[in-house]
């Protein structure tokens, strides 16, 4: 198996137009950033393995990926995970697909401008932001799963939550799914798990878990967050937390779903990135 894997590594991401735009697309923003990959190393790990037939198996399996990287003087590891499957024909033939995560099941209609006012509870206690706490979090979770938290198949707002609370944001809204903040008793509020609703979350709470917002990326410390639409829909769908700055100050995030960390803000490498994607910037706290 690990030969057929080794002899098949160029296919796997050179033999079709989305693994070469993806490809180009992450050396051109490299380019940008007047930054160079100088060594690229990993691994690959099994994890399902189903006999279709005597000559035909579907193996499922992630590589983990790191990015050696130099930016003038300031070097840096970035790292990804990306989940495959492919069709073993026999020994001599292998057809390789990336399992590309699937659309969220709850998006707009749970949570949007009109809801805000719903979300203001009295008596919350302001809160102190730890961002070395939060970020730590981030570092430790990134490619792993907390078993105190629920783990959810598009995780990327379960995870930017889990690390915003150990940076000591307080929980506000149990036991009411559309209000609030909160994840208790293997329940979770809408914004605690839902991108688009932690989006609007954060631009409106003026309680417990605050935010504000800023026009660009470089004014974010480490543990801010960023909101990405994509498609530029007004759909959100993916949240990151800021875990380090590159040479020229802008944020590199940790994140989950495509387990990620220390990636360049802009998600332009991302196979779900589109030219019309649109950003928010929020900073932690107030």
């Amino acid at each position: 198996m690990r030969e057929l894997f080794m002899k098949t590594w160029k296919a796997i991401f050179f033999d079709s137009s989305r693994e070469m735009d993806w490809w180009n697309r992450k050396l051109e923003l490299m380019n940008q950033r007047h930054a160079q990959i100088l060594e690229i190393s990993g691994y690959g790990k099994v994890y399902r393995l189903l006999n279709l037939s005597r000559s035909r198996r579907h193996v499922e399996y992630m590589i983990h990926l790191s990015y050696f990287i130099r930016q003038g003087s300031h070097y840096y590891i970035e790292e990804e995970i990306l989940p495959f499957k492919a069709i073993l024909h026999g020994s001599d033939r292998i057809e390789h697909s990336l399992l590309l995560p699937p659309a969220p099941a709850e998006s707009q209609s749970l949570f949007s401008p009109e809801t805000t006012a719903q979300l203001n509870n009295s008596h919350t206690r302001s809160f102190e932001y730890n961002r070395r706490k939060a970020v730590q979090y981030a570092e430790r979770w990134w490619n792993d799963y907390n078993p105190a938290f629920p783990k959810f198949e598009v995780d990327c707002t379960n995870f930017v939550s889990q690390c915003l609370y150990a940076g000591n944001a307080p929980m506000r809204g149990y036991p009411d799914r559309s209000r609030g903040w909160w994840c208790k008793n293997n329940n979770w509020s809408y914004s605690w798990s839902v991108a688009h609703a932690l989006r609007w979350y954060l631009s409106s709470s003026d309680q417990g878990l605050t935010a504000k917002e800023v026009t660009s990326a470089n004014k974010l410390s480490l543990g801010d967050v960023i909101c990405y639409d994509f498609e530029g829909d007004g759909k959100w769908n993916h949240n990151t937390i800021v875990t380090a700055k590159d040479a020229q100050g802008e944020p590199l995030v940790n994140a989950h779903t495509t387990n990620s960390r220390h990636r360049y803000w802009s998600y332009e490498d991302s196979y779900a990135w589109t030219p019309k994607c649109q950003y928010k910037f929020f900073k932690i706290g107030k």
